[in-house]
């Protein structure tokens, strides 16, 4: 049975987010809880599910579900901690469903904090596989992206420029975000000029790194219009996983991804002219390129010319990563990028609101492109 519509987001929270000394892991995620259960309405009794993303600085790790808990005094009856990098946001908001629709809980709070800018965070690949590919330099995730990207221009005559419409358009959008890390806006040229991270990826082609906390509840959808917000329904849902990389030769396309676009379009009834905002995860400008093929906007090869004269704009034919993305909003690992799905979906964004938006599209990938999923928002 298909549970399209059946549950919804209904509060979400966000920490000021960048380099914020004296934050921890911990004080961010709770932050980031008062937030959302303020937004919701609900009362902290409410919250009988929990799970949560320890991030790259919370000491417990797989135990970061109880040490949340204990601080925020819930004892929950769904609970646990999930680590899936950037694609563990989509994840967790889609476990919270099937627990609420399984009735195993009534409203889960899917919680993240992280001080990855000041609290020494590492961003790279797992270690204990085998013959790590880092004895040979393959080290971050910079460098797979960069293979990806290099691939693409070398398959399809993708240029550099066109990564650069991506990494502009997402830093217009963040210029309309007072929440935003980075709000200056850039050119083209100031993208060619950027210093060289992994060739062909330049610095504005790459994340940031950042503090922050975000938390997101997921509800029934029937106690959804009871609550403070308008109601956003969790019309579709996909995931999909690779356990393999270099073993593989079309890896470096994530071909795992169509088929969570795929999933999530099939469960929400729609397609990709259906998308009227898309909030694409963006750990580097290659990623939104993949995303735009991957989720059917264009044919492979073709995200290139997609990009270009604005078309990914506010204003354009399909806005995406509405409050800045990864690039230039702020790196919380996928998690805003429902938060921003969401407002959209309330109409709640101001100046960077898409008009008559109602369905949004968002995404997440994860743990060197080994996970992938999508959730379609619908508006209730």
């Amino acid at each position: 049975m298909s549970m399209r519509d059946r549950c919804a987001i209904t509060g979400v929270g966000a920490t000021p987010q960048g380099k914020l000394p004296g934050s921890t892991a911990l004080t961010l995620a709770v932050d980031a809880f008062k937030r959302a259960l303020d937004d919701s309405g609900l009362k902290k009794d409410d919250i009988d599910g929990l799970l949560t993303f320890s991030g790259q600085t919370a000491p417990e790790g797989q135990q970061n579900y109880l040490r949340v808990g204990e601080t925020l005094g819930i004892n929950p009856r769904w609970t646990g901690t999930m680590y899936m990098g950037g694609a563990t946001a989509g994840a967790l908001v889609q476990q919270a469903a099937l627990a609420i629709d399984a009735g195993m809980a009534t409203h889960v709070a899917c919680v993240y904090g992280d001080a990855a800018a000041t609290g020494g965070g590492v961003f790279n690949r797992a270690q204990g596989w085998g013959d790590s590919s880092a004895i040979w330099g393959f080290m971050s995730a910079a460098a797979n992206s960069a293979v990806t990207a290099a691939r693409h221009m070398h398959v399809y005559g993708t240029t550099s420029r066109q990564l650069g419409e991506v990494a502009v358009a997402c830093r217009y959008h963040a210029s309309l975000n007072p929440d935003a890390v980075m709000r200056k806006p850039i050119t083209i040229e100031d993208h060619q000029a950027s210093r060289w991270i992994v060739e062909p990826l330049h610095l504005l082609d790459c994340c940031l790194v950042s503090d922050g906390g975000v938390c997101i509840i997921v509800s029934k959808a029937d106690r959804a219009r009871d609550m403070r917000q308008p109601t956003v329904l969790l019309s579709g849902m996909g995931q999909a996983h690779t356990t393999q990389i270099l073993e593989k030769e079309d890896w470096w396309y994530a071909p795992h991804q169509k088929a969570a676009v795929q999933d999530a379009y099939r469960m929400a009834g729609v397609g990709p002219r259906d998308i009227d905002v898309a909030q694409l995860y963006d750990n580097f400008s290659i990623s939104v390129l993949l995303w735009l093929e991957h989720g059917g906007f264009c044919a492979p090869g073709e995200s290139g010319a997609f990009v270009e004269g604005g078309r990914i704009r506010l204003g354009g034919e399909l806005p995406v990563n509405t409050a800045g993305g990864n690039l230039s909003e702020s790196f919380m690992e996928g998690w805003l990028h429902i938060v921003e799905g969401v407002r959209q979906m309330r109409g709640a964004c101001g100046e960077r609101q898409v008009k008559e938006a109602e369905v949004c599209l968002v995404t997440g990938r994860g743990m060197t492109l080994n996970c992938a999923n999508a959730l379609v928002l619908r508006k209730g």
